[in-house]
């Protein structure tokens, strides 16, 4: 299966290119999009931007509403929820995918900006912990067990260091950069905003494929990331559960990150839109629609978990009210 980011880098050249789409093969060949079809008739732009999380989602999308509406060119990139904000609050953007709320420190540029916007619930996602298959000492972590881990002030260098029934082999950490939204997330829940460790053995990356690899290729490596890509490299990856201090440890699948169970690390994905472009816009307008309408069934075709039916549809509500329509 081909990477989610080299899939991004193609379907946005493919997208750009535009009418030169209908040649190649959609992500999801053979499943139809769902619900309400793009405007044939309308012609423009939309500039998409963000989280490498949600990307996965809006290439399916951003493919299929191509397939329906070949007038609007639609660019999708992939520069993490905070470098996607940085576009968005400037108003550079119409969309911006993020796998966390937008900070209040974006919120104030974009009012400076005179940027407008709605935030939007595309799907749910589970941030895997994960070790490689090799790992024949780890099936089950507990949140503080994690915090062991991953804090500079717990000082721990070591695998024996957080529990002497671990291997005496050093800690690899493999993690998200900072302007993913994903670190953000992790960073909050787990480690309270206090710093991560940073030495040698520790690898941050903006592209989850190299966390991928780095992980699967070391036994005494551990590594986060959004379900999707654990998913796709399941056969060499291992997913913890995580015990949330209960003593009884739950791992990430479309029930427990739908019901909640999978605590603390079930979350929202977000698309934020303009609300101005959604006034004046048509393609954005009826992008963000058909959005809407096929969210779910890509989410669950890349391996996240779509929202109940009617979540959808109070927000489509809110941008046909957004629209005047």
């Amino acid at each position: 299966m081909k990477s989610f980011k080299s899939l991004a880098l193609l379907f946005t050249l493919i997208l750009v290119i535009g009418a030169l789409a209908a040649c190649g093969n959609a992500p999801n060949e053979g499943n139809n999009a769902e619900g309400g079809n793009g405007d044939g008739s309308i012609s423009g732009s939309v500039a998409i931007d963000g989280s490498s999380t949600v990307a996965p989602i809006m290439e399916v999308v951003t493919y299929n509403y191509r397939e329906e509406a070949p007038n609007v060119e639609t660019s999708l990139g992939v520069s993490g929820s905070g470098g996607g904000f940085k576009k968005f609050t400037k108003g550079e953007t119409d969309l911006s995918n993020a796998s966390r709320p937008i900070k209040q420190e974006e919120k104030d540029i974009a009012k400076e900006n005179g940027i407008e916007y709605t935030g939007l619930k595309v799907a749910y996602d589970g941030l895997s912990v994960v070790v490689s298959k090799q790992n024949d000492f780890l099936k089950n972590v507990t949140v503080e067990q994690l915090r062991q881990i991953f804090l500079a002030e717990a000082g721990n260098k070591k695998w024996s260091d957080v529990n002497p029934d671990w291997p005496n082999e050093p800690i690899k950490i493999y993690s998200p950069g900072h302007d993913s939204g994903t670190f953000d997330y992790f960073n909050e829940v787990i480690l309270e905003e206090k710093e991560m460790v940073s030495n040698e053995n520790v690898t941050l990356h903006e592209d989850d494929n190299v966390l991928v690899k780095g992980i699967a290729n070391d036994p005494y490596a551990i590594g986060y990331f959004g379900y999707a890509y654990y998913l796709e490299n399941k056969d060499s990856l291992k997913v913890l559960g995580i015990d949330n201090g209960d003593g009884n440890p739950v791992k990430p699948s479309g029930e427990t990150i739908q019901d909640g169970s999978y605590d603390p690390l079930s979350r929202p994905l977000f698309s934020y839109v303009n609300n101005e472009a959604v006034k004046n816009n048509p393609a954005v307008y009826d992008f963000v629609k058909f959005t809407l309408n096929n969210a779910g069934s890509a989410a669950e075709e890349v391996g996240y978990v779509a929202l109940p039916q009617e979540k959808y549809d109070a927000q489509m509500e809110k941008i046909n009210e957004i629209a005047g329509k």
